[in-house]
């Protein structure tokens, strides 16, 4: 029997209906599909965002990767943030979701333990606005964990609509349904109505469409991690946007859709085998080179 298609905009509808919020909808909705309790869920969704709150902590140490390519810049960011000339262009929140971001990538980009969320290559992106929104926000533990849950239910539908992997749909697949989770989940949390939450998700992917997997000698560093900040703050543009009640002319699933439409469209160079985009420049393939003939010795 062929299973039936999730839809995000159907969830919307039945939420609106029944006049509940998009987190409490989905709190039921997994409970009955996970054949579980509430407080079970809850605790779960509590044990990753304890991860994720410890993956932020170890990225600010300064932990480098194994590679040397990438390492200590969400500790230069934070340092840059306390004081300096450029200091403050971003704004508190922003620029707190960009460390965050950077921490969890980099922490990846050592082997130290992360969320995939809903990649490993897209891990910074959720804790990054989880995390920011709880400092200044002032949002509760469990608010966040029901968030999370509405990011996992978004997951659900981008990953069996369209894709979550860079290998098959480019990295709008995955910093980028990153970025709709978070975007949907934000707004979810801030109180927003399951229509903004909706909104939220459809404009992430409106502003990633076509974003392209292009590892520097395929790790999982250049440009990963600066794109899961970037992502991050499409996640609370999106979120602000909606908040505000500006409305999105394409839905929700159509957004989604319509990332699986370029995904397959995109030449497999630009899909995770750093054969094209940036792991193509000639600074990213003589380093590569190297890299490859002193890891061979």
């Amino acid at each position: 029997m062929k299973k039936e298609m999730l839809s995000l905009n159907s969830w919307i509808e039945e939420a609106t209906r029944w006049q509940q919020s998009m987190d409490e909808f989905l709190l039921d909705y997994n409970m009955r599909e996970m054949e579980c309790s509430q407080e079970d869920l809850l605790a779960k969704m509590q044990e990753m965002l304890q991860v994720m709150e410890k993956s932020v902590e170890h990225g600010l140490t300064g932990v480098r990767s194994h590679s040397g390519l990438t390492g200590g810049d969400a500790k230069r960011l934070t340092e840059a943030a306390g004081g300096g000339k450029f200091a403050g262009l971003l704004g508190d929140k922003a620029l707190d979701a960009v460390i965050y971001a950077t921490a969890v990538g980099e922490c990846n980009a050592a082997m130290g333990r992360i969320v995939a969320a809903p990649t490993a290559g897209a891990s910074g992106v959720l804790p990054g606005v989880f995390f920011s929104l709880k400092k200044h926000c002032n949002l509760s533990d469990e608010t966040l964990a029901r968030g999370l849950v509405v990011a996992g239910s978004i997951g659900m539908v981008i990953g069996q609509r369209a894709s979550l992997a860079g290998a098959t749909g480019g990295c709008q697949a995955e910093c980028g349904s990153a970025a709709a989770m978070a975007a949907g989940a934000a707004v979810a949390m801030l109180g927003g109505t399951p229509a903004q939450v909706g909104t939220a998700v459809a404009i992430v992917f409106k502003n990633v469409l076509g974003l392209v997997c292009d590892p520097v000698a395929g790790l999982v560093e250049v440009p990963c991690i600066k794109r899961n900040g970037a992502c991050a703050l499409q996640a609370l543009l999106a979120a602000e946007l909606a908040l505000a009640g500006i409305g999105s002319f394409i839905s929700a699933d159509e957004a989604i859709d319509a990332m699986k439409s370029v995904g397959d469209s995109l030449p497999c160079a630009l899909k995770e085998t750093a054969g094209g985009g940036m792991a193509a420049c000639p600074t990213a393939v003589a380093w590569a080179k190297a890299y490859f003939a002193k890891s061979a010795q």
